[in-house]
């Protein structure tokens, strides 16, 4: 196959090849022969027709076939001889095929940019700490108390008020029509928590055991069943029990009942946990600081097909919350011009960052362990207490998610690689800097 480079824009390539007709002649008649030996041809024995018959009923097809091999071994010995890195697939086109000629075909392809990685050791960086103050840590033990609470009977004739429980049977219907959902037996509902529909809640503060009232509601305009959303409803209500929260006492006492033990060291395994969460912001303002250094230092071309990509998929991202309204207040305060403008400039740095980063990967060799992915599992099961197990199950029968996984954890030992070379000295800040980030 001869090749030659035709003129080039930047990282775009264009190669024109041919192929010559003998060579591809002799692909043709392997194709034929392999054609030949999978079909059984009437009258004669597998291997034993006529070549005349032979290429006569294979040979349309064969050239349909020896053509495509043709071309893609052309395309992968023309990437593998030049040494290029694609950013995209090659775009082929044939030029000239005629039986019997040779074969012209033109390549255009994007290859992505030589990364010439610097010195990551003069990298000066530094890290915010806070220190965890003591309220934060009764906060959370006050937290942790106030779910654990167990609820009493309520003896006495009284009316319910903000912050008892009624546990109440409940029927709704819009324009007279149940609809479904809208019922519950039992059910304990806290007054003042506004875990339902805005108003419902009200209009039982005063209600006594036994008393039956029918509660006048609208449902929001964004009500996540659009069915029901912006209608107003009326739900027959029957309160079956009074209870009220029982006070939890934060002692030696509870702090055993966690498995502590005592309340010293409660709040010593509160600190630490709450250290954790201060070291994940730490480290996550850490890794933006790192990456708007690289992307200051580093200056190269970008394939514009792996820009426009990215563009793409933050456009839909933002189409697709601006017609739910779903558009965040910084997104709402910029006109949608100058927010695009953004966008483009945020899929610049997001090629940036990749193609240095993968630099870095592949210098130094960093692969994904089992043990990366275990310990990635891990921390997403915690996200949700109580259901660690089915987050685990989600991820043991499902490979797609795992596979979802895989980048982010790259990224991260990847940015940990860089981390432990670079100078970071430590700056002591206030627990509201700490988790200050900026909106853009």
């Amino acid at each position: 196959m001869k090749v030659s480079e035709e003129k080039s824009k930047g990282l775009t390539l264009k190669f024109k090849a041919t192929i010559e007709a003998a060579d591809f002649e002799k692909q043709v008649q392997l194709q034929i022969q392999k054609l030949a030996k999978q079909t059984k041809l009437p009258g004669f024995r597998p291997g034993k027709a006529p070549t005349a018959i032979i290429n006569q009923k294979f040979r349309s097809t064969a050239l349909g076939e020896a053509l495509d091999s043709a071309i893609q071994k052309g395309v992968s010995d023309i990437l593998t001889q030049k040494k290029l890195r694609v950013a995209h697939e090659p775009n082929v086109k044939i030029e000239k095929f005629e039986e019997g000629k040779d074969i012209e075909f033109s390549m255009e392809v994007e290859t992505l940019p030589e990364v010439k990685l610097g010195d990551f050791s003069k990298i000066k960086l530094e890290k915010p700490m806070a220190v965890v103050p003591d309220e934060e840590i009764n906060k959370s033990l006050e937290y942790v108390a106030q779910s654990r609470r167990d609820t009493e009977v309520v003896t006495q004739d009284r009316a319910a008020k903000k912050g008892d429980i009624v546990v109440i049977d409940f029927t709704g219907a819009v324009n007279g029509v149940e609809f479904k959902g809208g019922k519950g037996t039992d059910y304990p509902l806290e007054l003042g928590s506004n875990s339902f529909i805005p108003g419902f809640e009200d209009q039982l503060i005063g209600a006594k055991k036994g008393d039956k009232k029918d509660v006048n509601v609208t449902f929001p305009k964004d009500y996540h069943a659009k069915d029901l959303a912006g209608k107003d409803a009326v739900f027959a209500v029957e309160v079956k029990e009074l209870r009220t929260l029982k006070k939890v006492e934060i002692n030696d006492e509870f702090a055993k009942s966690l498995g502590a033990k005592d309340l010293a060291d409660l709040k010593a395994k509160v600190a630490e946990r709450i250290k954790e969460d201060y070291e994940t912001a730490a480290k996550m303002k850490l890794k933006r600081a790192l990456l708007d250094v690289l992307d200051k230092e580093y200056k190269f071309e970008l394939p514009e097909t792996l820009v426009k990509a990215e563009y793409d998929g933050i456009l839909k991202q933002y189409e697709h919350a601006k017609e739910h309204g779903e558009l965040d207040e910084y997104e709402k305060s910029k006109k949608e011009k100058d927010l695009l403008k953004e966008y483009q400039e945020i899929a610049q740095r997001r090629v940036k960052l990749g193609l240095i980063l993968s630099e870095v990967g592949a210098d130094q060799k960093i692969q994904i362990t089992s043990d990366d992915l275990n310990k990635a599992i891990m921390n997403e099961a915690r996200k949700y207490p109580g259901q660690e197990k089915a987050v685990f199950d989600f991820y043991l029968k499902n490979k797609n998610a795992i596979e979802s996984l895989k980048a982010p954890v790259m990224e991260e030992k990847i940015v940990d690689a860089i981390l432990s070379k670079a100078q970071i000295t430590e700056k002591t800040v206030s627990v509201k800097e700490l988790y200050t980030f900026d909106d853009k």
